[in-house]
């Protein structure tokens, strides 16, 4: 049985807001810093807290998953060569993460999902979870990110950030998750941005309202996103998911301490 944690937040920082995202492996490395300095702020306030942090990969990764069509398959030597261009670049994100996280003394732990998930077209199978329990058991941070994921239908894959939160909240039952990117939230007038949604009931259908992404993103844009955060939320009655801009200094620690910024999804 997984261990209970009272107060558990899963935090991904999206790959729009730490990369600039139609730049090939391009890291928006003092934004990454002052997002882990609020992190460390939040953490030293809040010491019976815990945290599992996760990142897309933004411009690291959704461009060559995109020349390869890594996330639609890998049958051929080309599309495995793709494979592993995508995970070369996924993991060169994470090590800028870890090495900045260094400064602020944040135990950060990565747990690379290429490394230990197997999926079937794109449901995960297994995923030995006990390493990342007891890193949470020792108040360390573990680090997930989007990453490419041997698939038996598939032959490999990606899974988002979002596909492996689902996942672990399940098994972990995190009180809050908060999802920082650059948008406010989620806008009911897509790009023009005027209409900010507050909240989001588990039950409500946006398909009319929400587009993609703005950017490359071969995992899917807003409605992908929020859809799955709905359906979430409907397994996990308890569960509630910010979506948020993390772009301005402080507005990642409010989000922390549950301010109510965003979007809110229940």
């Amino acid at each position: 049985m997984n261990p209970v944690f009272p107060d558990l937040i899963f935090l991904k920082l999206g790959g729009s807001l730490i990369t600039n995202k139609d730049q090939p492996e391009s890291a928006r490395v003092e934004q990454i810093e002052i997002l882990l300095s609020q992190i460390a702020a939040w953490r030293e306030a809040n010491p019976l807290s815990r945290l599992l942090l996760g990142h897309g990969s933004g411009s690291f990764g959704h461009h060559a998953a995109a020349r390869y069509g890594t996330r639609g398959g890998v049958r051929t030597a080309e599309e495995a060569e793709g494979f592993q261009q995508v995970w070369l670049s996924a993991r060169r994100l994470n090590q800028i993460i870890l090495d900045q996280a260094r400064a602020f003394n944040l135990p950060l732990i990565s747990f690379p999902p290429s490394a230990s998930i197997t999926s079937d077209n794109r449901k995960i199978l297994t995923w030995n979870l006990q390493p990342i329990t007891r890193a949470l058991e020792m108040d360390l941070i573990p680090l997930i990110y989007g990453d490419v994921i041997a698939d038996l239908s598939l032959g490999g894959t990606i899974l988002s950030t979002e596909e492996l939160f689902v996942h672990l909240a399940h098994a972990l039952h995190p009180n809050r998750i908060l999802l920082a990117g650059k948008e406010e939230g989620v806008f009911a007038d897509f790009p023009h941005n005027q209409h900010l949604i507050r909240q989001i009931p588990s039950h409500a259908d946006l398909t009319d309202s929400l587009q993609g992404s703005a950017s490359q993103d071969v995992t899917g844009g807003m409605l992908t996103k929020v859809q799955s955060m709905q359906a979430l939320c409907r397994d996990l009655p308890d569960l509630t998911v910010n979506i948020f801009s993390a772009v301005s200094p402080g507005t990642l620690l409010q989000a922390l301490n549950n301010c109510g910024i965003g979007t809110l999804i229940h």
